[in-house]
């Protein structure tokens, strides 16, 4: 047997071992420290429709981000026929800022089929639907329907990793943590475990400065007794983000300015956007720049903008001009931008004046530029 194999059942046996007691722990700790929040219900069984929804929203972004979301949708779209029979448009407009835009579409596409079949009650199920992967089929299945099913995200991972100090660095100990995860895992209040495991990794076991005084596991904690839960999960040197570089051109018209659509398929696919160049790994020259613009027009380069993705660092020129362009797009203000074209459409002009010579402002495009990492 693999070591790896043989640490991974090593840690199981050891956790099987003192499941009870980790269970009548966390979930007695859960029912008195729980986090409170809209899509939860206490004592209950919650509603399908709340958990999917704020399962798909909360896919790589934070519990306060997506709160005013969360209620923004709910208001405007209370169940699942609504939001089935809302136009895409509509939904992707209210998404902007979330980040992450094929959830949106996805949202809408599983709507219209959930609105259509009905709510799954198992995890095989739910993995059917366009936008729910192996984690989300898992925490609705738990949570509205009370499957016994393995909610591992990071917080869970975070928490295993802790408890046992498993050695193995991340992403090559996500089997073993996972499996660990897993032997805990009873038909006893699965929703509500999945929750309180979730609840721990985010308000205790943080990934910085945790409160180890305050978690209901500590006697138990093999990182804890080592003196050293900061240094768990172990991770694997991350290789840095690639940096990519484009021009936005920001057409004005008595306070407006210029949208078009993006494509269905890619980054911000379907979303309103700026007019804008391709994204490449050198920065654009003023006169490579205007040959992409949308109409001839006095374009002056006003200054540019910062945006991270979860692969690369995107740097956008903004070109600011009073024109007029023609062809497919719409006058409109920035509200239902994604944030990196927000970012350019509200970017302050500075003092008016002439416009720069092409000298002057790629000189000012190169001042700009990110600088270039130490090697």
């Amino acid at each position: 047997m693999p070591a790896l194999a043989r640490s991974a059942v090593a840690t199981v046996n050891k956790l099987s071992a003192t499941r009870e007691n980790l269970r009548k722990s966390l979930l007695n700790w859960y029912d008195c420290n729980g986090r409170d929040l809209p899509w939860r219900v206490r004592g209950g069984r919650a509603e399908p429709y709340r958990v999917w929804l704020s399962e798909v929203m909360l896919q790589q972004t934070t519990v306060a981000a997506v709160g005013p979301y969360f209620a923004k949708f709910l208001e405007r779209w209370p169940n699942v026929a609504a939001l089935a029979a809302a136009p895409r448009d509509a939904v992707l407009e209210a998404w902007a800022g979330l980040g992450y835009y094929s959830r949106a579409r996805n949202l809408h596409a599983a709507a219209q089929i959930l609105a259509r079949d009905g709510f799954p009650r198992d995890e095989p199920g739910w993995r059917k639907l366009p936008g729910v992967g192996a984690y989300t089929a898992a925490a609705i299945a738990a949570i509205a329907f009370d499957e016994a099913t393995n909610v591992v995200d990071g917080n869970v991972e975070r928490v295993i990793a802790r408890l046992r100090a498993v050695a193995t660095p991340l992403p090559d100990a996500k089997a073993e943590l996972r499996e660990c995860a897993g032997a805990l895992v009873t038909g006893d209040r699965p929703g509500d475990w999945a929750q309180a495991l979730m609840d721990l990794g985010a308000t205790i076991c943080a990934p910085k400065a945790p409160k180890c005084s305050l978690c209901p596991w500590r006697e138990t904690c093999a990182a804890f007794a080592a003196g050293a839960p900061e240094t768990y999960p172990r991770r694997a040197a991350k290789a840095a983000r690639p940096e990519r570089f484009g021009v936005v051109f920001r057409a004005e018209r008595d306070g407006a300015i210029w949208l078009v659509r993006r494509p269905d398929k890619g980054l911000f696919g379907g979303m309103a956007a700026l007019p804008t160049t391709e994204w490449r790994g050198e920065a654009w020259s003023r006169a490579e720049a205007l040959r992409q613009a949308p109409v001839k027009a006095k374009w002056r380069r006003i200054g540019a903008v910062r945006h991270a993705f979860t692969h690369f660092a995107l740097t956008l020129d903004v070109y600011a001009a009073e024109a007029n362009p023609t062809g497919d797009g719409w006058w409109d203000n920035a509200n239902a931008l994604p944030t990196a074209f927000k970012k350019a459409a509200e970017l302050e002009r500075g003092p008016s004046g002439p416009l720069l010579s092409p000298a002057k402002e790629e000189e000012a495009r190169l001042k700009t530029r990110a600088p270039r990492r130490r090697r």
